[in-house]
């Protein structure tokens, strides 16, 4: 989501004066109107890493979405689109809801079902369509050997599960405090598209500000959606083989991260 300019606030995208001076790429490459692809970001992202490297630097991927970094990191290749599949597909969750979508999900393809998760409704989408495209599963899962695009070390943050709610609860009572409710309303009058407009945070705001919503109301729905989207993240990210797992409070997680990276070299 911090690929949509505007989108500040409820994506933790780190200010200009913040980023000291390293050059950070694919941030506000989006209008909210646009819809993001995962396969549109594995050709950007990929080409800014061969640009970095070929300056002699070291591109850092670091995000929140596993698809997303998994395209980058792994080989993956990406079936087609069908324009009138995916816009039955659109218009049935716009009219009955996720739901709907998770139920049939979970008949064709139960894996997919359950990584997806039953409120993802553009990810449901982006699996129907592919399952109706190939005859073949979404194929969801990271296998274990899967082939990487690179050679690239993968270093991970963990905390115990009461540290990292009360982090995720503090972090939506943060977003309230900031004003995210205010970048919402003046992201409105230009209109957000289907993703923007369903991000978690984004969309409770809207319900906040059309009166479908209270304040407590909108934040406790985030502060449930944003731990549910973490659960599905320590399983993903579970799945990386020999990933360096680094104490989110170890005073010397930095450290120990660079010592991961240098193995990169070695």
């Amino acid at each position: 989501m911090q690929l949509y300019r505007g989108m500040d606030i409820g994506t933790a995208k780190l200010a200009p004066a913040e980023r000291a001076g390293v050059p950070h790429h694919l941030l506000d490459v989006l209008s909210p109107r646009e819809e993001a692809s995962v396969a549109r970001y594995q050709t950007d992202a990929r080409a800014a890493v061969d640009d970095i490297l070929a300056r002699g630097a070291l591109p850092v991927l670091v995000g929140g979405s596993g698809l997303y970094v998994s395209s980058v990191l792994y080989d993956f290749r990406f079936p087609g689109t069908d324009a009138d599949i995916r816009a039955r597909l659109e218009a049935k969750l716009e009219r009955d809801g996720p739901g709907i979508l998770h139920t049939r999900l979970r008949e064709v393809d139960p894996a997919a079902a359950e990584a997806i998760g039953p409120s993802n409704g553009r990810r449901l989408v982006r699996a129907l369509e592919v399952i109706e495209l190939t005859g073949g599963p979404f194929g969801v899962g990271l296998p274990s050997e899967t082939r990487m695009w690179r050679s690239a070390v993968t270093v991970g943050l963990r905390a115990e599960r009461p540290a990292l709610v009360e982090r995720l609860d503090h972090r939506v009572r943060e977003m309230w405090r900031a004003g995210i409710v205010d970048e919402v309303a003046g992201l409105l009058p230009e209109g957000l598209g289907t993703t923007a407009s369903r991000a978690i945070g984004y969309a409770q705001a809207i319900a906040q500000l059309r009166g479908e919503l209270d304040e407590r109301q909108a934040m406790e729905q985030t502060a449930g959606l944003t731990r549910r989207y973490a659960r599905r993240q320590v399983s993903w990210f579970g799945r990386y083989t020999g990933t360096h797992w680094i104490d989110a409070d170890d005073p010397g997680r930095v450290e120990r991260a660079l010592a991961a990276v240098d193995t990169l070299s070695g």
